[in-house]
């Protein structure tokens, strides 16, 4: 094994064991760090500095996305006027490896003031800031995995694990659902799947053809609609439906006679079909349950409002 690959293996194994150990740090200070936050009515409010502060916007990031409302302070900034930002209801997750950051200790004081709750994430239970939280979270690791243990890579890496750790404690205390998750993502495919309905996106343009409509004229109205599927109407009201495969299909079938025949001879009768009103969500499920790619869209009275498609069903 070469020099490289066996770095980047130690530096792996190394992380790993690091976040194995968190597991037997954690104590009571945890879970009363939940329950503070589930009964808090202000905000979670991250700060850090340097790597700490990178780890601490993504860990305000989860929280946000997941229920708790949350954004990420910078310390720094915070003693020219963003101070504003921190209301008297709001919880401070304050993070720094050593527990000694300056930046971050000059805070304490006016959170003390104001009566924030405090909670730290340090690897230093005996540090100060440790000491002057309400609730202090162990994140110490054995080792840096940097070969001169200097640069924050276990202890990083330990921080950004305890942080999905409390963002997902929060999620299963809230019952927190997949309905609730794609609200805060609603351009995610998720988001798409829970929240758009049928009559969204479906396309009101589809062919509806009368059930003798000789098979030439179909080929026709399918190829202008550009969606590869008829509706087959028996007046008002859904008889069938006619794709192109349907229409290559009957080719092979009849060969010459193919042109001699009309729409309800090779049409598929009674038609899977789904409410308007209905979730995105439900119409996937249906199309890939009876591997369909196009769904007919009627109010259940046998009317035709639309279709529609999805080309990646299997």
């Amino acid at each position: 094994m070469g020099d490289i690959k066996q770095s980047a293996l130690n530096t792996i194994n190394t992380e790993a064991e690091a976040v194995r150990g968190l597991a037997a740090l954690l104590t009571e200070d945890f879970e009363q760090a939940v329950r503070a936050i589930l009964a808090c009515g202000g905000k979670v409010i991250v700060t850090g500095m340097g790597k700490s502060g990178i780890v601490g916007k993504k860990i305000a990031a989860t929280l946000a996305s997941t229920g708790t409302p949350s954004f990420f302070l910078h310390p720094g900034e915070a003693y020219h006027g963003d101070l504003g930002m921190i209301e008297p209801h709001d919880i401070v997750l304050a993070l720094a490896n050593s527990g000694a950051t300056d930046e971050v200790l000059k805070l304490i004081p006016f959170l003390k003031s104001r009566g924030n709750t405090i909670i730290a994430m340090t690897g230093k239970p005996e540090s100060l800031l440790a000491k002057h939280a309400d609730y202090h979270i162990n994140v110490s690791v054995p080792a840096e995995a940097c070969p001169m243990n200097l640069a924050p890579t276990s202890s990083t890496t330990a921080m950004l694990v305890m942080g999905d750790a409390l963002a997902v404690a929060l999620m299963q205390e809230r019952n927190f659902s997949p309905e609730e998750y794609a609200v805060f993502h609603p351009g995610g495919s998720l988001g798409r799947r829970l929240l758009t309905r049928v009559s969204d996106v479906m396309r009101r343009d589809v062919p509806r053809i009368p059930g003798d409509m000789p098979l030439g004229q179909v080929i026709i109205a399918i190829s202008e609609a550009r969606m590869g599927i008829a509706a087959v109407m028996d007046g008002e009201r859904l008889a069938g439906v006619i794709t192109d495969g349907d229409i290559r299909r009957a080719m092979a079938k009849y060969e010459s006679g193919f042109f001699g025949r009309k729409a309800e001879q090779i049409m598929t009768p009674d038609p899977k079909t789904i409410g308007p009103g209905e979730l995105v969500s439900v119409a996937e499920e249906i199309m890939h349950k009876n591997r369909i790619h196009s769904l007919i869209v009627s109010n259940g009275d046998g009317s035709v409002e639309g279709v529609v498609e999805f080309f990646h069903v299997s």
